[in-house]
């Protein structure tokens, strides 16, 4: 008899084999782990100072690299660009970029704030957000401010074209604000507290409800690629976000180190701010679904599905606990 009869073992060898060649690779993991820290993100202080993140990823070699966000709009640029894989936002600015297509996740909430309000001078008149009609406001495109004031004008019959708009970052729609170079200025803490307590502004319109959730932002490829190492993110930022509710003169501290703002400023910040909240669900998506009210202001399409934009965007299985 000539020719080769394979083995009952080379058989199930070859198999094998062919089993594992037909598996997708498994993605390396990163080498390491891009995060933003912003000072209208309390908690992102704690887990940068306290070097948490370096802490989780030591044993497996990842190092962490931090960026700074000076807005909503830097940090989805930044997530865009791909510079970043974890940024924070406003919720409804996260949603805006979503629909913009920008590849992202909303998978985490570190504060509920009460961030943003209409801001201006004693000498200028303005009492009501009517009183905007012709005159100038500065404000930074794309955040949580700029939707507070497109909300806000359009609650009153008046849209973005019935004001000048200045586009500014936040930190220099205050001086703008202080120099007289605008009339009004649609404020972010903690530029805002600093502005109310050391110049003087006015807050004349505050409505809370309309103010979005401050949400984490994951890149989608990187969720997808690393599902295990954002669980690990999410679960760390969750020890930094407990803590800071547990010690309020600690995270104020911080604040006043990374900001360089009085500790009085500082005060007046975290006194609107709601640090109680982590995952992400139900709550977030009513409150984001305010995208639909910048539809009819003319700021989303007409034809964009804002419901279901939400929830692609919102993704709470990365962290699941008692709420």
């Amino acid at each position: 008899m000539t020719g080769f009869l394979p083995t009952r073992r080379a058989l199930m060898a070859a198999a094998l084999g062919l089993m594992a060649a037909s598996l997708p690779a498994r993605a390396e993991a990163p080498k390491e782990i891009r995060i933003d820290w912003a000072t209208y993100n309390p908690v992102s202080l704690v887990l940068k100072d306290q070097k948490l993140l370096e802490q989780e990823f030591a044993k497996d070699g990842i190092t962490i690299r931090w960026v700074q966000s000076a807005g909503s709009n830097k940090a989805l640029e930044f997530l865009n660009a791909g510079s970043l894989d974890f940024g924070s936002t406003a919720g409804a600015a996260a949603l805006i970029g979503k629909i913009n297509g920008n590849p992202i996740k909303s998978v985490y909430v570190y504060s509920r704030p009460e961030w943003t309000a209409l801001v201006t001078r004693p000498d200028t008149g303005i009492k009501t957000v009517a009183d905007l009609k012709g005159k100038t406001v500065a404000v930074t495109r794309g955040t949580d401010p700029h939707i507070f004031l497109v909300r806000a004008l359009a609650a009153n019959g008046l849209t973005e074209k019935d004001v000048k708009l200045v586009l500014l970052q936040h930190a220099d729609g205050r001086l703008a604000l202080q120099r007289k170079d605008v009339d009004a200025w649609a404020g972010l803490d903690p530029i805002m507290a600093s502005a109310e307590v050391e110049d003087g502004a006015v807050l004349f319109f505050r409505k809370p409800e309309d103010n979005t959730w401050g949400v984490l932002n994951v890149r989608e490829d990187f969720a997808k690629a690393n599902p295990d190492i954002v669980k690990r993110v999410l679960a760390t930022y969750e020890k930094a976000r407990l803590w800071s509710v547990q010690h309020p003169k600690e995270l104020s501290a911080a604040l006043v180190s990374a900001t360089k703002l009085p500790e009085p400023v500082i005060a007046r910040q975290l006194e609107r701010t709601d640090l109680s909240f982590g995952p992400i669900g139900k709550a977030q998506k009513d409150t984001i679904l305010a995208g639909e009210a910048l539809q009819k202001a003319g700021v989303v399409a007409a034809d964009v599905n804002v419901p279901a934009q939400v929830d692609a965007l919102i993704d709470g299985q990365y962290l699941v606990v008692g709420q």
